[in-house]
């Protein structure tokens, strides 16, 4: 195929030998199939904030270190060059969640490195070689997904322990090939103890996962994963060695109103980027 002009200086380095094809288009990027060094893998090159569509971003950067004041400012400011950090900032997040994931022994693509937006990574395939599909393309009995969202779960308590959340996690951010799920598209990764929004987001992405596979098991729709990762989280009790059970207790004392009306409002908010995101993946490319 022909080169895309923001391949074209990996091509250039020959840190690409090969396009192959596109492989998807998202709301922040899109992913190629390359051939780089002899090896098939997959180069994702981020689009610019001007193009890219993702939401509430503001609240995915709070709490991410900049370790230059002179760029602090900069990116306070909004001017060109502090847009710039803004953008690198984005882009290595998702290469330091990466690296710093698969060492915990999250399942996560293998990063090569990223390279002026553009990110080389692991292609996720099956033992013949075809691309692994997203899990929301799988269907599975009810022991499959009860063992399936028995290592999602895992994979997000470690994730905890490592002190990141993925922020974005749902059916569409997950690839299934023949040894399990895969956890992708972590730009959008927070800090958990130095982001305010990190318990929500840790909640709101247990709640998807636990969705889609109590579609197959539904007894899984029981559980409160997320509550109880969260509890042991701030009491540093956390741990990888920790044998979650699911099961949470609520405090039982009177509701305040307004909470719980806050509480409907960002439930149905997240309804909302959920049928988006669903209608963004039926879309072609």
């Amino acid at each position: 195929m022909k080169i895309p002009k923001r391949l074209q200086p990996l091509v250039d380095d020959g840190l690409v030998d090969e396009v192959l094809y596109q492989l998807m288009s998202g709301k922040e990027a899109t992913v190629f199939v390359v051939k780089s060094q002899g090896r098939i893998c997959c180069a994702k090159v981020y689009k610019e904030s001007m193009k890219r569509s993702f939401k509430k971003a503001a609240q995915y950067n709070e709490g991410r270190k900049v370790r230059s004041t002179r760029r602090a400012r900069a990116m306070e400011k909004g001017s060109k060059f502090g847009r710039k950090q803004q953008e690198d900032q984005w882009q290595n997040a998702e290469v330091d969640a990466l690296f710093k994931l698969s060492k915990a022994g999250v399942r996560v693509p293998q990063p090569y490195g990223c390279y002026d937006g553009v990110l080389l990574m692991e292609l996720i395939a099956d033992e013949q070689g075809e691309v692994a599909p997203r899990l929301n393309d799988v269907s599975m009995s009810a022991e499959q997904a009860i063992e399936d969202h028995e290592q999602v779960m895992l994979y997000v308590q470690l994730m905890l322990c490592a002190g990141i959340v993925h922020g974005d996690l749902s059916e569409f951010n997950v690839l299934v090939d023949d040894y399990g799920p895969v956890i992708i598209d972590l730009p959008q990764a927070v800090d958990a103890a130095a982001n305010n929004n990190a318990y929500s987001m840790l909640l709101r992405d247990v709640h998807n996962m636990t969705e889609y596979y109590g579609e197959f098991a539904p007894e899984l729709l029981q559980t409160h994963y997320g509550e109880e990762m969260w509890a042991l989280f701030e009491a540093g009790d956390l741990s990888p060695e920790v044998i979650l059970t699911g099961q949470f207790e609520f405090d039982e004392s009177a509701a305040d109103v307004n909470t719980v009306m806050e509480e409907i409002k960002a439930a149905f908010d997240e309804e909302q980027e959920r049928i988006e995101r669903i209608r963004s993946a039926n879309e072609p490319d």
